[in-house]
């Protein structure tokens, strides 16, 4: 927590939440990943603010609250990069879920696997029709997980095939909160190393993956006094500041 007065011109608030699971009431029960979020920009306070896409936001919840409480705090240095990070680009959903299906496959149990390997079909055929081929490097992401499950990739295809007309149905947000959802789940609970590690580099390519595609609105001089909120050393503070972990 900091308290004190900061030199900067957007004052840093008197009280500054630790991240923890779950929703708060306020600022001093701590805060989730998205409440931390909301506190930066200004805005109300709300695990569901308004300056950051609602995916970014649905990941970056889910991440939060299957992080561990002695790794949660890496999270906090991405926090400003969600401030601001908001549009209605439609790649911006595929590409959320096709990272976070790609990312947790390999590691997922088979009862997330099929799944998982229809969502990352599905979303390269949306992505293909939106622009004709898949963005760089997807293309070797995908190939990759379904390396790692080569069966699930096999009885994916084939149900898709069977599904005739249901496989071209919308691509929605809801569709892509589903995969996520699955995604975080399965990278949880999967028998591999660090899945802290896992999850934060999922919320991290997520993050550059969406900063690519939209247009911050919010000016690039807030997120800075964000981040320097966020990561100013101790030594840094004014007298009567203090930092507690």
């Amino acid at each position: 927590m900091l308290k004190g007065n900061s030199p900067d011109p957007m004052p840093v608030p008197s009280l500054m939440p630790v991240l923890s699971r779950g929703k708060h009431r306020t600022p001093r029960s701590g805060a989730c990943f998205m409440e931390f979020a909301s506190y930066l920009a200004g805005e109300a306070w709300s695990d569901h603010p308004a300056c950051t896409h609602p995916l970014v936001a649905s990941l970056a919840r889910m991440v939060n609250d299957c992080t561990s409480d002695s790794s949660r705090v890496r999270l906090v240095p991405l926090i400003p990069s969600v401030i601001g990070l908001k549009g209605d680009n439609p790649r911006v959903r595929l590409l959320i879920a096709v990272r976070a299906a790609t990312a947790a496959l390999p590691v997922s149990s088979s009862d997330h696997q099929r799944a998982l390997a229809v969502g990352i079909l599905n979303c390269e055929r949306q992505l293909e029709g939106l622009d004709g081929e898949l963005p760089e490097g997807l293309e070797a992401r995908i190939r990759t997980a379904f390396d790692a499950a080569p069966e699930t990739e096999r009885w994916a295809r084939e149900f898709i095939s069977s599904m005739g007309a249901w496989s071209r149905t919308k691509f929605t947000d809801r569709t892509a909160e589903t995969i996520i959802r699955v995604s975080v789940q399965g990278i949880a609970e999967a028998c591999t190393p660090n899945p802290d590690d896992r999850l934060f580099e999922l919320l991290s390519g997520v993050i550059d993956d969406a900063t690519r595609l939209l247009v911050p609105t919010q000016p690039a001089q807030m997120a800075q006094m964000a981040t320097s909120a966020v990561e100013r050393p101790a030594e840094t503070h004014p007298a009567g500041v203090r930092v507690r972990s």
